[in-house]
């Protein structure tokens, strides 16, 4: 039966599974639409906030938000919460890091495949009516070198893919534990040997102060000719006009991007380079993986209303 004095706003859609356990406990109310000024008006109503990307929590909304116990990003990625007024104002935050990581692995090593055998370009003929065989060559993946830019949880499972595939993994990130390491056959190495030895170059960083534009016109100077690129992360992290100079040079021979700086994407040269497969932000966008994000999340707001154990708070 729902606590009548807990009240969880739901401010963007997460699965009905979801909903369903948060109602359990709680009262709930799902505004997947609201915008800011709308949230500022109610927000003082909820003891508790869950969010995916689209909605951004201000230091105005916790300010507003004078009941609010904690805010859960349906997701993994809280670079739209303000964490350091959350922490100020003692309000909890948790996320559900484990939820999307074979959804988000698995599109990355497909779209890494798609480069490597060309296949967009293939689709794109042979719906044109031609008959491309003669004009194209792909790559194995098999004994190549792939570079991970940090080895979180999603990093480390495409790393276990990639090992099937029969590559060689290399990686770059000064967080890591040798843990992540001896399970999964990965040499960790400086972030210039990542850019300078990959063939194929794999980014699973946040987005944060340091890792912003991490990716640039100088760390493109570094690679090799022809590497291949794939982002499923955070836009911002590769600087997108420079990975444009790179394409149209042919220092990069593809690249493969899921998120962008600026969603829907502006640069549209970018987008629309032969080279280049787009895909809308998909790599949580499975049923397996929503049905786990929404009971996660919901387990995990429900945890700190009710002063249970909390599996993945952040602050």
């Amino acid at each position: 039966m729902a606590e009548d004095n807990k009240k969880v706003l739901v401010a963007d859609e997460i699965a009905y599974e979801g909903i369903k356990r948060l109602e359990e406990h709680c009262h709930v109310d799902v505004q997947t639409s609201i915008v800011a000024s709308e949230l500022l008006k109610i927000i003082n109503d909820y003891s508790g906030l869950i969010v995916r990307s689209r909605t951004v929590v201000t230091e105005d909304v916790l300010k507003a938000g004078t009941d609010l116990e904690v805010i859960g990003r349906c997701g993994v990625g809280v670079d739209n919460i303000d964490l350091v007024s959350c922490k100020k104002r003692g309000v909890k935050v948790v996320n559900c890091p484990t939820s999307l990581k074979i959804a988000v692995a698995e599109l990355t090593f497909g779209l890494l495949l798609g480069l490597a055998r060309k296949v967009t370009f293939c689709d794109r003929e042979m719906k044109s009516g031609n008959w491309p065989k003669k004009q194209y060559v792909g790559n194995e993946l098999n004994g190549k070198i792939l570079g991970l830019i940090a080895l979180g949880r999603i990093g480390a499972e495409v790393a276990r893919i990639a090992n099937a595939f029969g590559m060689s993994v290399i990686a770059y990130d000064p967080y890591v534990d040798n843990h992540k390491i001896n399970n999964n056959n990965i040499m960790m190495v400086d972030l210039d040997v990542v850019f300078s030895d990959s063939d194929y170059l794999s980014v699973h960083a946040p987005l944060n102060e340091e890792t912003k534009h991490l990716i640039s016109h100088e760390s493109f100077d570094k690679m090799k000719d022809g590497v291949k690129i794939v982002c499923a992360a955070r836009g911002g992290i590769i600087n997108e006009d420079a990975l444009l100079n790179a394409l149209e040079l042919g220092k990069v021979s593809g690249a493969a991007l899921d998120v962008f700086e600026i969603e829907p994407p502006v640069n549209d040269k970018l987008i629309n380079n032969a080279n280049v497969i787009a895909t809308p932000h998909i790599g949580a966008q499975t049923k397996d993986a929503q049905i786990r994000a929404g009971v996660d999340i919901a387990e995990e707001v429900v945890a700190v209303l009710t002063d249970k154990k909390i599996r993945w708070r952040v602050v």
